[in-house]
This record gives structure tokens, sequence and C-alpha cells, in this order.
């Protein structure tokens, strides 16, 4: 299955099939949780929904879909398991490099198999040069969506056949992204971690494997040199991953603001004569909570939305759009996990348990606000470059 022009979706038509689903993919979730990665009928409904696809060209079989519906979708997901929404996010962000390979590798990854995700994951990689290609040895981790990987990448520094490493003009060592199949690398298994269990997000090993030449990538130059193919093209992935799992973290949060709403109807707390809802201080943290949560929200819809503009109308992103980007993901994030903070010390023991909608919720998004797109650290890289700063070689690696 694939989406042409005539049959794009409106965000409210992609919102329910995401909806639609959502009950069985978080039934699913509590097994995903204790297997450390998502099961087969969870990939099942991503696949069959396109929801692999959504940042993928129309030309291989993809949705090409404009970045704010994009950062929708992936809300709406996460309202019922994080850890899916996370993978779609991670495997969409990945994607993108359809955008600028060589069109007959994008086919044979993307347009041959309609179950294709691309998966990679940081670590330590070299990519020495040889006749056609490269060999690759590559020690990666959080990798997310391992398990049902149909590629890998490693993004590697580059050395010459006598081991010299290779630079680029500005002095700089050049660093490749080398694709090959899935089947090549020894995958993992120490995704043993609190929350986002369900990503299965294990690394893997290659130890000179061999790529040729039109498996790789330089990502630094991709945006200039690469001809300009589909509507995607200058859309940062940094820009992808600061909204999409920022995203990630709004969708939890609001599932665990709703299930807590519904609980408060009906809870009396022991030794207590009214239910939860009937509690004037229960009453000010929902408020309250809803107002961060949504304040959040519009904060980053605002800046992608500006943010997607610039990309539609010169291919390309304003470094103001990025640092806006970044703030508001950041923001996001935190304001999220402070919600869902103050409404799980609320619940009381219903939160513990772990065949309520909280437990999970809550492990999980402590684990987004731990990942690099929660930075603290990011508060400072914008405030540095709102008072005159400017852009350097720090802050460009986070926009």
């Amino acid at each position: 299955m694939s989406m042409k022009n005539e049959e794009r979706l409106t965000t409210d038509e992609w919102l329910a099939k995401v909806a639609s689903a959502g009950k069985s993919v978080e039934l699913a979730a509590v097994e995903a949780d204790r297997a450390r990665r998502l099961g087969d009928a969870t990939m099942n409904v991503l696949h069959k929904d396109l929801l692999m696809r959504l940042l993928v060209p129309l030309e291989v079989g993809g949705v090409e879909m404009p970045l704010p519906q994009f950062v929708s979708v992936i809300e709406e997901l996460a309202k019922y398991d994080g850890s899916a929404a996370w993978c779609v996010c991670q495997g969409n962000a990945c994607a993108m490099l359809a955008t600028y390979l060589d069109l007959s590798l994008t086919e044979i990854i993307w347009k041959n198999d309609a179950r294709a995700v691309l998966s990679w994951g940081p670590g330590k990689a070299e990519a020495k040069a040889v006749t056609g290609g490269y060999q690759i040895t590559a020690d990666t981790s959080f990798a997310s969506g391992s398990h049902h990987a149909t590629w890998f990448a490693a993004h590697c520094s580059v050395v010459e056949d006598d081991g010299t490493p290779r630079l680029d003009g500005d002095g700089v060592q050049e660093n490749r992204t080398a694709l090959f199949p899935a089947s090549e690398a020894e995958l993992g298994d120490d995704w043993d971690v609190v929350g986002l269990r369900g990503t299965g997000s294990d690394g893997f090993v290659v130890k000179d494997l061999f790529v040729p030449d039109d498996h790789t990538i330089v990502r630094a130059k991709m945006i200039s040199e690469v001809d300009i193919r589909t509507s995607l093209h200058g859309l940062p992935q940094m820009a992808v991953y600061a909204s999409g799992f920022s995203a990630v973290a709004l969708g939890i949060a609001r599932g665990f603001l709703d299930a807590f709403t519904r609980l408060a109807q009906e809870k009396i707390p022991r030794g207590v004569q009214r239910r939860l809802s009937d509690n004037p201080a229960v009453q000010d943290e929902v408020a309250r909570a809803e107002a961060r949560l949504s304040g959040a929200r519009a904060f980053l819809f605002d800046e992608v939305n500006q943010g997607w503009k610039e990309v539609a109308q010169n291919n390309d992103m304003s470094v103001q759009a990025r640092m806006r980007i970044r703030l508001a993901g950041t923001h996001a994030i935190h304001e999220a996990k402070a919600v869902v903070d103050t409404l799980f010390d609320t619940a009381g023991t219903s939160a513990v348990l772990a065949s309520s909608p909280f437990e999970r919720r809550f492990r999980d998004i402590h684990a987004v606000a731990l990942q690099i797109q929660a930075r603290k650290q990011h508060y400072q890289t914008y405030g540095g470059w709102m008072m005159g700063n400017g852009v350097n070689a720090t802050n460009m690696t986070v926009i």
C-alpha cells in the first residue's frame, strides 16, 4: 500500500486512524514492556496504517507528511503507548534519508519492502576506504526499533586505506553514514531499562563489513548537494527529533491526565468521605496540569508550523526557527514530566499497580526526560543564542 497525492488525508483523518488502532496498541504495550520490544501485532498495525512511512517520499510508497501533521500523529499515538510512538518517530526520522539517497538505493530499501524500517544509534564506528566502498566496523547502542529493522546505518569516522583520517575542506574528519541490511549485523540484547522498554533500543555490531560507496552518504552535505526531489528536502533531522520526541512526551502526559480525571471521578480514598474529583486541591492540580500541558503544546506547534512554513517556501529552515523548535521541544518534555509527577502523587496507591494506566506512563515519561532531546543544557544553548552569542559548532549539533 502506498499514498498518492490525491489520497492525502487530513490531520483529523490521520488522528482518527491512530485512535481506532489505539486500544489494541495500548493492550499490546503490556507484553511489549515485558518483552522489551514491540510485538508483531503492533508492528502489523504500524505497517498497515503506513505509520513507519510518514516521512518517506511519495515516489517510493511513502506518505511524505508535513511536519506539523507528523507531530500531531506522534502525539496521538503516544497517548496509547509511548514506546510505539517513540519507534514511529525514530523510524521516520531515520527514513528521511530516503529524500537524499540515490533513488536506486531508496527503492531497494523502501519501495521493494512494505515493512521496511531503518534504524541506527550512537556509538563508535569507523569506515575504512577501500576499492569500491568502505569497510565498516561499528559498535552501537540505543538503536530504537532495532528488532524490527530491515536495514541499519552506522555514522562512521572515515579513514583512508593507510589509516589516516580523511579530512574535509575545513580540516575536520569526514563523518559518513553507511547503510546495510540488518541481517549483516549482530544485534545486542541489553535493553533492560526503567521506561520505554517496548522500544527495543538494543545496539548492533559489525566488523570489517564491506559497504559499497553508493550505500553511503555524508549527511552534513546532503541538503546542499542533492537535487530537490520531495517536499521534505531541507527539513532538518534535529528539528524532527526535537518536535517528534517532545510530542511523545506530550502524548504520554495527555494519556496520563485523561486517565487521572476518570479515576478521580470514581475513587474515594481510604478514610475520606468524598471522591477525589470533589477535593478542591485536586481540582486545582488538574486545572494547573491542563494549563501547563496545553501551553507547552501550543508553544511547540506554533514553532513547528513556522519552521515547516519556511521549509515549504525555501527548502530550508532558518537558525531562528530551529532554535525555537529546540526550545519549545525541551520545554514541552519537562512540562509533560511535571504534569505526570504531580498527578502520580495525587493518584495514590492506584498509580503503582502495573495493571493501572499510570505506572507504565510514569516510567516512560521519565525515560523520555533523560534522552538527549530533553537536556537542560538546551536552555543554555537557546539563551546564549538569544543574547547574541551566534551560531557555533556546539549549538549547530542540536538544531
